[in-house]
């Protein structure tokens, strides 16, 4: 597929796209009139760096752990460097604590939601009630 295709079923702009062709996160073919061409499974692997990027990992770790979402896995233990393991670490438990923090504001909002909704829910059984009494009058 040709990078506006791809960038329309990501909903990635055109020029992120090349962007992760630059980092080497994705790679495209050339077709004979020297367009990009994007095999299918981009759009899951620009979707998977998308929600890297939103989860604050820089590109030159997200490079690195890319073969971990392949199927089949291809694993370079030769890359796993110390201080990419810390900084893998420090980012998994970033990233806990955020899933920890979205998961009580969820639910907060939630609770709220449902309260609100029982709210207006009582609120319209009373109003309707009252009318159907003053009907009878």
């Amino acid at each position: 597929m040709r990078i506006g295709e791809l960038s329309d079923r990501t909903g990635t702009p055109r020029r992120l796209l090349r962007y992760y062709e630059e980092q080497g996160l994705i790679a495209a073919g050339r077709s004979a009139n020297g367009y990009r061409d994007y095999d299918e499974r981009f759009i899951d692997r620009v979707l998977q760096i998308r929600g890297l990027l939103n989860a604050g990992l820089p590109t030159r770790i997200i490079k690195q752990i890319l073969p971990c979402l392949d199927k089949p896995r291809a694993i370079y233990f030769a890359d796993a460097t110390p201080e990419m393991i810390a900084t893998l670490t420090h980012e998994r438990d970033r990233m806990t604590d955020r899933i920890r923090c979205l998961t009580r504001n969820r639910d907060a909002i939630g609770e709220y939601l449902d309260a609100v909704l029982d709210y207006n829910r009582a609120d319209a059984e009373i109003a309707a009630s009252a009318e159907s009494s003053s009907d009878r009058l």
